[in-house]
């Protein structure tokens, strides 16, 4: 799969007093693009379906330079692995041709009752498997 690119603006919601982006707001931007190829696929809410919902189960992330206040951002997002209950990407942030944070999430699906890992529906499935080719 190419990876699916989402492009982003850094406003002054997302800086620190010194207008550098908050660390933790990278999830939030990797979060958006993880969300856009998504509904790519035809899941426009991806966090919650069919008594199912899709959570972060685990995450490594590497922070290389610092993005600021008003730079454009481009958030990359490629399926590495899927299974029927976790698939993982690798992310990435750029400014330019510049490589800010990199990271790995692999994503769990869960029962929306019990919480309790679940198998994602077929034809989800069936659409992360096509993206790995």
């Amino acid at each position: 799969m190419t990876e699916f690119c989402w492009p982003m603006r850094v406003y002054i919601e997302d800086t620190d007093a010194g207008g550098i982006v908050y660390y933790a707001n990278y999830l939030k931007f990797m979060e958006r693009a993880r969300t856009e190829l998504m509904r790519t696929l035809g899941y426009g809410k991806p966090a919650l379906f069919d008594g199912l919902q899709l959570v972060v189960h685990e995450l490594r992330i590497k922070y290389h330079s610092p993005a600021l206040l008003d730079d454009e951002l481009k958030v990359s997002a490629k399926l590495i692995k899927a299974g029927r209950v976790t698939f993982l990407m690798s992310q990435a942030i750029y400014r330019g041709d510049s490589l800010l944070v990199e990271g790995e999430i692999k994503v769990a699906c869960l029962d929306a009752v019990t919480k309790k890992p679940a198998a994602m529906p077929a034809p989800m499935y069936q659409k992360l498997k096509g993206l790995l080719g």
